[in-house]
């Protein structure tokens, strides 16, 4: 059974950094097009980072130059370093896998697996 697992959410004051990690068992990453995706309260899952099988980055532009994506692959690990957040990178942090070639338009019904999440909270 697939499983993708987050951690690395905290509480952090603006202008922090922290690194999330997401494990993966039951999936190999390297097949994969790996993504971040948060959710802020009241607000729709929007993706934050890809990786794609072909080593291609995308971001959105609200964390370009912030945010680095990155995956280990003897690990089968992938990461989203988070650096100079922002209050409104509040939100919970999920990390999906699909197995498309469209991933890139960050559509959530594109993500065939999911993890549970982790929250970062960044305050002002």
């Amino acid at each position: 059974q697939v499983q993708l697992s987050e951690s690395g959410g905290d509480s952090v004051q603006a202008g922090g950094s922290l690194r999330l990690s997401c494990a993966a068992s039951e999936l190999t990453m390297s097949n994969y097009c790996m993504a971040w995706f948060r959710q802020a309260p009241g607000k729709e899952r929007e993706g934050v980072a890809f990786l794609t099988r072909y080593a291609v980055t995308s971001y959105t532009d609200s964390v370009k130059g912030r945010f680095m994506i990155s995956k280990d692959i003897a690990k089968n690990t992938l990461y989203l370093q988070m650096n100079s957040l922002k209050p409104e990178d509040t939100g919970m942090y999920y990390c999906g896998a699909s197995y498309t070639h469209y991933c890139l338009r960050g559509a959530t019904g594109d993500f065939a697996y999911w993890g549970q999440g982790t929250q970062v909270t960044v305050s002002s």
